[in-house]
């Protein structure tokens, strides 16, 4: 019966949908997943508000949520509000510390403003950014899954991404990153479970990898 399920909720990167998780595989009999979508943000809204209003559409006590890129972020920042069962991000960072030295600058530089989120609706504009300039199968393969186009969203993504603000990372959280990762190399995070030869989209091609891993993680 669906009371017996465990309830896992995902929340998709940055600018993605919930396709983004089309070949993550979950024992039916076991998990009832759910997918959120993004809210669009209020005027200079922090993330902790956003946050709380996003944590309430995971309406099942005792779920699973789990975050992926910029969805991790905002995960971690749900958690606060939710009476999880486990908190898994993916692809993602647990604290500044784990953020690459482009990232950095640009927070320290407030370069990240001057990115013109309006000039950035293109699928291939939008997906570099989301996952970096490698190959043209790989952006090919993400850029359809990019539906969030509105330029308020994007701004208030990027701002929030760049100068995201937590220095000591949740010990709680359980972290997937792939070894390949370009967007947030491996070598900076720490205490996490790799995926081997995963990039930044291994969601979408080591579906069936990832997709152990968050069983394994949610069985620990």
């Amino acid at each position: 019966m669906s009371e017996t399920k465990i309830h896992v909720y995902f929340v998709p990167g940055l600018a993605a949908g919930k396709e983004i998780f089309k070949n993550i595989r979950l024992p039916e009999d076991r998990f009832s997943v759910h997918y959120l979508d993004w809210i669009i943000p209020e005027k200079k809204e922090p993330i902790a508000a956003y946050a709380r209003r996003m944590a309430e559409f995971v309406t099942e006590p005792q779920a699973i949520l789990a975050g992926v890129s910029f969805g991790g972020v905002v995960a971690q920042e749900m958690a606060p509000f939710l009476n999880l069962r486990k908190l898994i991000i993916i692809s993602s960072v647990k604290a500044t510390s784990e953020m690459p030295f482009r990232l950095k600058f640009a927070r320290k530089t407030g370069l990240y403003r001057l990115i013109p989120t309006r000039l950035m609706l293109s699928s291939d504009d939008l997906t570099k950014f989301a996952i970096g300039p490698r190959s043209k199968k790989r952006l090919q393969l993400y850029q359809a899954f990019l539906n969030i186009r509105d330029h308020r969203y994007l701004n208030w993504a990027i701002r929030n991404m760049v100068c995201w603000n937590r220095k000591t990372p949740d010990e709680d959280v359980v972290h997937i990153h792939g070894d390949s990762d370009i967007i947030f190399p491996i070598k900076h995070i720490e205490n996490c479970r790799i995926v081997e030869g995963g990039t930044h989209i291994m969601l979408l091609d080591k579906g069936s990898k990832v997709s152990r891993k968050i069983i394994e993680a949610i069985n620990d």
